[in-house]
């Protein structure tokens, strides 16, 4: 054996049982690590919200239940938050209500400007 494949078989023995800085074991046999985008964890929480097995997702997945168990809470809670709001609607119908206010304050003054006048004609 050279002293190059000596290095390469210590360094992948070396690595079996190892754990990550974050604690995280190595990804599962068949699982790939990679980020999960926000749509990604939308649709395994809504998954979950219809009754989806937590183990079963965890075991097709590769997550793991406290995760999928964190996605769930997080998403419950933004909801929670979302609905509690009031107010904050769209911008433009807000600015389309302002502007409806000062038309129909500004038709009354014509109205009463147009009374006055025809009382002054009298």
């Amino acid at each position: 054996m050279s002293e190059k494949d000596e290095h390469t078989t210590f360094a992948a023995g070396g690595m079996e049982g190892a754990r990550r800085a974050t604690g995280m074991p190595p990804a599962a046999a068949g699982h790939e690590v990679r980020r999960w985008s926000a749509q990604r964890k939308e649709e395994v929480v809504l998954q979950l919200l219809q009754g989806a097995s937590l183990d079963e997702l965890s075991r097709k997945l590769g997550v793991p239940h406290y995760r999928l168990e964190e996605w769930r809470s997080t998403a419950l809670h933004g909801m929670r938050e979302a609905l509690k709001e009031r107010g904050k609607g769209d911008p433009l119908a807000a600015e389309l209500v302002r502007a409806k206010q000062q038309i129909g304050e500004l038709a009354m003054r014509n109205e009463l400007l147009e009374e006055r006048l025809k009382k002054g004609a009298q």
